[in-house]
């Protein structure tokens, strides 16, 4: 039984993940989650960085692309909720992965679930 929950932010449907599901590790780990966010009628999911292993955030391992590409080639936005500091303090490749996201209308770091609200109002 999954914790997530279809919530609206403004007229955006948002698939919430719960910070106790199983881990967003890889391409088939991130297939369940679109499966799960279609099945609710959901434009964007909302994954907490507590579901992410350290290998998404380090560029050179690939899961970050792998797992983008796949919201991106089904058309669902992704926003990854949480605090990153500690990875992007230390690696100014991803500093600027997360700048350019944060730009962009697919991918998204927010710090909170509140601020994923305020930019999917204002979008």
């Amino acid at each position: 039984m999954s914790d997530d929950t279809l919530q609206y932010f403004g007229d955006e449907p948002v698939l919430v993940c719960s910070s106790e599901g199983p881990p967003l590790r890889d391409e088939r780990a991130a297939t369940d989650v679109l499966g799960d966010g279609f099945g609710r009628g959901a434009t964007w999911v909302a994954v907490p960085v507590a579901r992410l292993t350290d290998a998404f955030f380090q560029l050179r391992t690939r899961v970050a692309g792998e797992i983008v590409q796949k919201f991106a080639n089904y058309r669902m936005g992704l926003a990854i909720v949480g605090d990153i500091s500690r990875y992007v303090d230390s690696s100014t490749a991803l500093r600027d992965f997360v700048g350019e996201s944060n730009r962009g209308g697919q991918l998204c770091f927010v710090p909170d679930i509140d601020a994923l609200r305020t930019r999917l109002a204002r979008d």
